[in-house]
């Protein structure tokens, strides 16, 4: 690396950090960590026990931050003493040395760019996906599966948990339907940007004269919500169906009825969980998910009326086609709100997804501040 370039890249660290730290007020958020240190050191603190993980945890993200950005700059330092040397010493192995540390900060200075687009209400939380097939049949339900494959790639990659909590084979191939729990730091604050309409344009393995065909997927991410969260749901508007379990391809079936369905009579929304050996374990799941699902509605009223009296048209839901992925006659995948796509579509579907998610937190940031 020729040494311009370098001091250049330095430079542009430097400039970042320095932008965080006008824009985080590092003296207040000091302060609001020694306030709730001081609640935690206080007697009876744990009498409420929900409340005082809910404390715990929030001082962690806080001291986090707080302490990421000093280690940012600990990198920068050690970069400019890395850079100095480098000038009066043309030694090629401090030269690697200062590449590879250089690489380092700005991987960690991205993603510390990224944690701080992560403010919602819920960004920290795990995420429930669910994937429905659109209409085409086994077309769309093989596209609802490579799109499974997808995000299970990208949860691996990233160090995510996926559990696949209900799975609904399609009739020749595929799926019919899924959901899955990812669990980890930001799963929802990260997957949140998948939410809407997928659509595939291929040349159709099951079609014997191998035309085009365009298929559609849905995508809903919700996030898993906690004790905290209160939505009343009453037990009356409830109808609660037992069944046998099945994995994937109809693998694993168990011989007792452990699975759960529960439908929501007067929404019409049903949950499902087929992930537990117990059938008592799968009600709870089935009713955390249509718990979010309940809850993400109201959400979505508020959102939507807001809009109304702001003058804007909202366009959400199962209508947003927010993804198109093209493998024929060309390749490309491509996000229809922020502009960003590849040709790399293997890498996606392998589950490259990160370039998409960073594009869309950078995209919300901007449509938020408008």
């Amino acid at each position: 690396m020729e040494l311009s370039t370098a001091k250049a890249k330095v430079a542009d660290i430097n400039e970042a950090i320095s932008n965080f730290g006008r824009s985080l007020d590092l003296d207040q958020l000091n302060e609001d960590i020694s306030i709730n240190e001081a609640k935690m050191a206080q007697p009876g603190f744990w009498d409420d026990q929900q409340a005082a993980q809910q404390l715990i945890a929030t001082t962690n993200r806080l001291k986090e931050k707080y302490d990421q950005f000093h280690e940012l700059e600990t990198e920068a330092e050690n970069l400019e003493v890395s850079l100095a040397l480098l000038t009066e010493s043309d030694d090629p192995e401090l030269a690697q040395e200062f590449e590879h540390d250089l690489e380092q900060a700005e991987q960690h200075l991205h993603n510390y760019q990224l944690s701080l687009l992560l403010n919602g209400k819920y960004d920290h939380n795990n995420a429930i996906v669910e994937i429905h097939p659109g209409a085409g049949g086994t077309e769309a339900e093989d596209w609802a599966e490579m799109l499974l494959r997808m995000y299970t790639r990208w949860a691996e990659r990233n160090n995510f948990k996926v559990e696949v909590d209900d799975y609904q084979p399609g009739e020749v191939a595929g799926l019919s339907s899924v959901t899955m729990t990812v669990s980890g730091p930001n799963a929802y604050g990260y997957l949140k940007a998948e939410k809407g309409i997928h659509r595939l344009v291929r040349l159709s393995p099951f079609d014997s004269a191998g035309r085009r065909h365009t298929s559609f997927a849905s995508v809903d991410v919700m996030p898993e919500l906690d004790d905290s969260v209160t939505v009343e749901i009453n037990p009356d508007d409830l109808r609660i169906d037992v069944f046998r379990s099945s994995g994937a391809g109809g693998q694993h079936i168990n011989k007792t009825s452990s699975a759960v369905r529960i439908t929501h009579l007067p929404t019409g929304i049903v949950t499902a969980s087929q992930a537990q050996r117990s059938q008592l374990q799968n009600r709870v799941t089935a009713m955390n998910m249509l718990k979010s699902k309940l809850y993400e509605r109201e959400e979505q009223k508020k959102a939507e009326e807001k809009a109304k009296l702001a003058g804007t048209q909202l366009d959400i839901g199962w209508g947003s086609q927010i993804r198109s992925y093209v493998f024929h006659p060309y390749t490309t995948v491509k996000d229809h709100r922020t502009g960003y796509e590849t040709a790399n579509g293997k890498a996606v579907m392998d589950g490259d997804l990160n370039p998409f998610i960073d594009a869309y937190l950078q995209w919300k940031l901007q449509q938020d501040n408008q």
